[in-house]
């Protein structure tokens, strides 16, 4: 039984997780104060901090939780400068590394938003509005796209659920909704994908029960696209064995070089047989939007499902993945489940339990930082802002190729491959391999730009890919400079001549 005094504490509660109003108030100010001149600042310095392991867990303190707290202004203070002086800033000119964009800073508020009204986006009467703007979000990422609607979705962490949540659709549509109570033991199933598709794929068989060895890698062709041919003819062996398909997924902007996937054929074969067509269009499906795009880019209008990523090609900050179905039906086939504990549906129109569209219970408002940022700049905005990216790659594509001793391999997209390879070079391809690899550890720990890499017929090639609103023509010309300096002070200093060095 609680005492007198204990009683008498929790009637003016004061927990240790509070912050008054006024007190609250003024931390944020000073927050932002403190986030705007990081934003502003970040252009101006190297793209990352001191990153290495020992730096940074000297500077956070390898120790246990502390006894006592600490004042709050303190605390925000200790973490700015933690942030602040040991992050890799993608949202710095010159990030042109993994496919993640740079935040748009109204998604920035957003979530500060989000997090303040902390609805829970699992069950509409938690969070009426924040589930209504979900599904328009939804919808708007579709009519963009040049998606069907309406549709159904559901906002994710990011393209590998969404893919996942895409397969299981599939799955059930494939085999039934029973697969869920008896699972695919004693099936033969099978998956069709590209050799360049992204790794979600291995685990999204593996989760589902499928297991790996259910996928179909289709060969590529020169231009690193699904040959339709050798799918079809796959297909048709794997029926004539008692196979199941389950699904083709195709990609909009492969991980590597942008390449998509030549939807339109592809699709007719997936009609030709019943079969599920899912799009991963995790970073080429926004560009979808663009009048000019391929035409086979434009054909995901015709896929089942597509999963993209709003933080990397619509500026969103992380976190922020969508899966678009054509049927919501799908999604409530292959997740939803209701137990006495949860609330009866009344079934009015409108309404969305998001839970029942995913492997989430308590959901996260992600959308209303997309939402926002679809609604600051409009469709007309969202296209320009991908046509700048690409036009931008295309720039720094000329000015590379203008450089004699860098190769440009390929430009699609907003993504150009390419390598230093030094007048007179006499090694091997190894060698060379070695000699990139060198140059863009170097690159990396300068912090005058990041580029990420491609393999491509076992050749080491260096990888831009620009999504992001920061970056300016300055900046991409800038590369061929960076690149020609880094290859020759690597180059004069050998260390890249030997295997394991």
């Amino acid at each position: 039984m609680l005492s007198d005094e204990r009683r008498d504490e929790l009637k003016e509660r004061q927990s240790p997780h509070g912050l008054s109003v006024d007190e609250y108030r003024r931390l944020g100010h000073i927050l932002v104060d403190q986030t705007a001149d990081l934003l502003a600042s970040i252009p101006d310095q190297k793209l990352k901090g001191s990153c290495d392991p020992e730096t940074v867990w000297e500077a956070l303190g390898d120790t246990a939780i502390p006894e006592q707290g600490e004042d709050a202004e303190v605390v925000l203070s200790e973490a700015v400068s933690l942030m602040s002086e040991h992050s890799l800033f993608n949202g710095h000119p010159k990030f042109w590394g993994y496919i993640t964009s740079s935040p748009a800073p109204i998604g920035i508020l957003g979530d500060l938003l989000a997090s303040a009204t902390n609805p829970n986006c699992g069950g509409w009467m938690l969070s009426p509005m924040a589930s209504s703007m979900e599904m328009q979000t939804v919808q708007w990422i579709a009519e963009l796209m040049g998606y069907p609607t309406p549709c159904g979705g559901l906002l994710v962490s990011g393209g590998n659920v969404a893919n996942i949540l895409g397969l299981f659709a599939a799955r059930v549509s494939a085999v039934g909704k029973e697969v869920r109570e008896t699972g695919v033991a004693g099936r033969q199933c099978a998956v069709y994908a590209s050799s360049a598709t992204h790794t979600w794929i291995q685990k999204a068989v593996d989760l589902s029960g499928l297991g790996t060895e259910s996928i179909r890698y289709i060969p590529i062709d020169d231009e690193e696209r699904m040959r339709a041919d050798a799918l079809a003819e796959q297909i048709k062996t794997d029926v004539e064995n008692g196979v199941t398909p389950i699904a083709v997924v195709v990609t909009s902007g492969t991980v590597s070089t942008g390449a998509v996937d030549p939807i339109r054929e592809i699709y007719a074969i997936c009609r030709e047989h019943g079969i599920w067509l899912h799009v991963d269009g995790a970073y080429g499906a926004p560009a979808a939007a663009l009048p000019e795009a391929d035409p086979d880019l434009k054909a995901l209008r015709l896929a089942d499902s597509v999963a993209l990523d709003p933080h990397k090609w619509l500026y969103s900050p992380l976190e922020a993945g969508c899966l678009i179905v054509k049927d919501k039906q799908t999604l409530l086939d292959a997740f939803s489940y209701r137990p006495p504990y949860y609330w009866e549906d009344s079934g009015e129109e409108g309404k969305t339990d998001f839970f029942e569209f995913g492997i989430q219970n308590s959901r996260g408002f992600r959308a209303l930082k997309v939402w926002l940022g679809l609604k600051q700049a409009g469709r007309e905005g969202c296209i320009e802002s991908i046509r700048q990216d690409i036009d931008l790659t295309k720039a720094m594509a000329d000015a590379l190729d203008a450089e004699p001793e860098i190769e440009v391999f390929s430009r699609r997209l907003s993504i150009v491959t390419f390598r230093w390879k030094p007048a007179g070079f006499a090694g091997c391809e190894e060698d060379m391999n070695r000699l990139t690899q060198a140059i863009m550890d170097e690159m990396f720990e300068s912090g005058d730009a990041y580029v990420s890499h491609a393999v491509q017929n076992g050749m080491l090639q260096m990888r831009a890919c620009i999504v992001n609103i920061n970056t300016k023509l300055a900046d991409v010309e800038a590369l061929p400079g960076i690149v020609c300096q880094l290859g020759q002070a690597v180059m004069d200093s050998g260390v890249w001549s030997e295997p394991g060095e």
